[in-house]
């Protein structure tokens, strides 16, 4: 396992983060999991065990309850909150009542002292906004959370699902009034789902902000389970089908992937991790698992090593059709970066 710097903060994270979205199993969440405290408990174990330190979870997941498990398995196993980075999120629906839900100062503060008493915890390491709130000012939000930093509930703040002019806005105005900025971002990225590239990622690093790509797998899509002849695998999928991809692209990307996994002798899924890990800007990658034989198949991905040749046919094969204004910068910029000053 190796480790990685969050963005600009100097903290230490693995580069894997193990998520618990598996754990529970309340309300429409059962589609993705349902494991109960004794199999939570193996898997914080074993990921312990193959040394990550990352761990993600969110209130909403199972509405309480992944927290709830993710608190008691650290407990139960006696592990030292100081060697582990807890994450955790904010803005899902909670339940009945108008303000049990979005980014406002009321939810926001609620929101962490609930979050940190499923988790049996004084503090979170990071705090995400887990999406955006259309009916509550940045400015607002931003306020609340920088608030709950210097309250020492939480470490850093964080971002999911945003669009990067919104980063950008939120950013700006921290620096304005001198609170703590975003550090860290966790978004959809695959190799069958690079959207992320157009706008946020270069923007990630021009602000130098840690990415977490959530789903790598797309869902299961990229695990090797779902093939042109088989579109059925018994997995989440067959009834939970998200995140979006295009599917008909995607089994091309499958294809390519599982000739590059026989040429390795590894699974379709540890190329398709492998792939995400390898690319620059991705400080730690978010995989789950229900079972010790997923996460022992997922943790085995970081020692894959791709070739030039092996990225070059999965950059290809994967590659974003090109938009707009996307290739008229890259059009005009060429005369300024193949012409520098010698």
């Amino acid at each position: 396992m190796k480790y990685n710097f969050f963005g600009n903060t100097g903290l230490v994270v693995s580069e894997l983060c193990f998520g618990t979205m598996t754990f529970g199993g309340e309300g429409y969440w059962k589609a993705i999991g349902e494991l109960k405290q004794d199999e939570c408990t193996a898997l914080i174990k074993g990921a312990t065990d193959a040394g990550i330190n990352f761990f993600d979870t969110a209130n909403v997941y199972s509405y309480g309850q992944s927290e709830m498990l993710l608190g008691s398995a650290i407990k139960n196993l006696g592990i030292k909150r100081h060697e582990l980075v807890i994450a955790t999120k904010v803005r899902g629906f909670m339940g009945e009542g108008h303000n049990n839900v979005g980014l406002s100062r009321y939810h926001i503060l609620q929101s962490i002292d609930e979050s940190l008493e499923r988790l049996q915890m004084d503090h979170v390491d990071i705090l995400y906004v887990h999406g955006v709130d259309p009916v509550t000012p940045i400015e607002q939000t931003m306020r609340a959370l920088n608030d709950v930093v210097t309250a020492g509930k939480v470490r850093y703040i964080a971002v999911c699902n945003w669009p990067a002019w919104m980063v950008m806005k939120a950013q700006g105005i921290a620096e304005r009034y001198g609170w703590n900025k975003f550090e860290g971002l966790q978004y959809f990225y695959s190799i069958a789902g690079r959207d992320s590239e157009r706008e946020v990622f270069p923007m990630a690093a021009d602000q130098k902000l840690a990415v977490m790509p959530w789903s790598p797998l797309a869902g299961g899509f990229m695990s090797g389970k779902y093939t042109r002849d088989q579109e059925k695998s018994g997995g989440r999928r067959d009834n939970f089908d998200f995140p979006p991809v295009n599917k008909a692209r995607a089994y091309d990307i499958i294809d390519v992937l599982a000739e590059v996994g026989r040429a390795h002798n590894v699974s379709v899924a540890q190329i398709a991790l492998a792939w995400v890990r390898h690319q620059p800007v991705v400080t730690s990658t978010i995989i789950g698992a229900k079972s010790i034989q997923q996460l022992n198949d997922n943790v085995q991905s970081t020692e894959v090593k791709l070739t030039e040749d092996d990225l070059k046919k999965l950059n290809d094969i994967s590659a974003l059709p090109s938009e707009y204004p996307g290739w008229m910068v890259a059009r005009q910029s060429a005369d300024r970066v193949l012409n520098q000053p010698k």
